[in-house]
């Protein structure tokens, strides 16, 4: 490939990733989630983070193989490898952004997906309810946005690198900036973590559910549920976001090397 267009590249990514930290960096706590605090029940927050806990459980163990009959993995794989052909013929820049345009066209229908999804549980009230369908559809974006990129998604060193940037992505403060750091030197040098799939799954599971605790509360009562229902949409476009920065990083840093 065209080492230039390679570095230019790298540094948009690096640009990319520098806002999305200034703009997560502190966490935005609205006046009406601070007024609803009163009314949410104490288990809430316990039964959410259970609930995101064996909804991960479950598609990792069973539901993968569920979601690849969604989209045409195959498809996806054969595209990468006319892709990255074309950008060793070629090396232009046209020829580099297509893995970008590609991995957004799979976040936008996803993302659309996730606005029928949680807009309907809204509707009737699901809150906790949603959240299998929540996940099944956020890991298919990030199953998808992978293979655009050339990277696997279902051993478990792979599925313990999803946790951790979906975790990473709801981060604040210096959480977010050592979690981002800690990722980027694994994509310099990816090896075996030192956590356990199980325990990343419940801190992953924590960050969720704290992070989407009053949207969920809203989103179990019927009709004005709607409201906590659109959280689905904006959580699915901001942790496919990072998940896109995140396996273009590893994508380029392979072909820096």
């Amino acid at each position: 490939m065209n080492q230039r267009q390679i570095e230019k590249e790298w540094i948009k990514i690096i640009k990319a990733e520098g806002k999305f930290i200034d703009h997560n960096l502190h966490k935005k706590e609205s006046g009406w989630q601070q007024k609803l605090e009163k009314y949410i029940p104490e288990k809430l927050s316990y039964n959410l983070n259970v609930a995101f806990y064996k909804a991960f459980e479950m598609i990792f163990e069973k539901g993968t193989a569920i979601i690849e009959k969604t989209y045409n993995k195959e498809k996806r794989e054969k595209e990468h490898q006319v892709n990255v052909y074309t950008a060793e013929t070629i090396g232009s820049r046209k020829s580099m952004k297509v893995f970008g345009k590609q991995a957004k066209a799979s976040q936008n229908v996803n993302t659309l997906f996730a606005a029928v999804e949680g807009i309907g549980m809204g509707v009737v009230g699901a809150g906790i309810p949603d959240i299998p369908v929540f996940l099944a559809v956020l890991l298919r974006s990030i199953y998808e946005i992978a293979t655009v990129y050339g990277f696997s998604y279902d051993t478990e060193l792979e599925q313990i690198f999803i946790l951790k940037l979906i975790e990473t992505a709801l981060a604040h403060e210096s959480e977010l900036l050592e979690s981002n750091a800690a990722l980027n030197a694994w994509v310099k040098e990816p090896k075996a973590f030192e956590i356990s799939k199980e325990e990343q799954i419940k801190r992953t599971s924590l960050a969720l559910s704290n992070e989407m605790l009053y949207l969920k509360f809203v989103q179990g009562a019927p009709i004005i549920g709607v409201v906590g229902g659109v959280s689905d949409v904006i959580y699915q476009k901001k942790i496919t976001d990072y998940a896109e920065m995140k396996y273009k990083r590893r994508f380029l840093a392979e072909k820096r090397n």
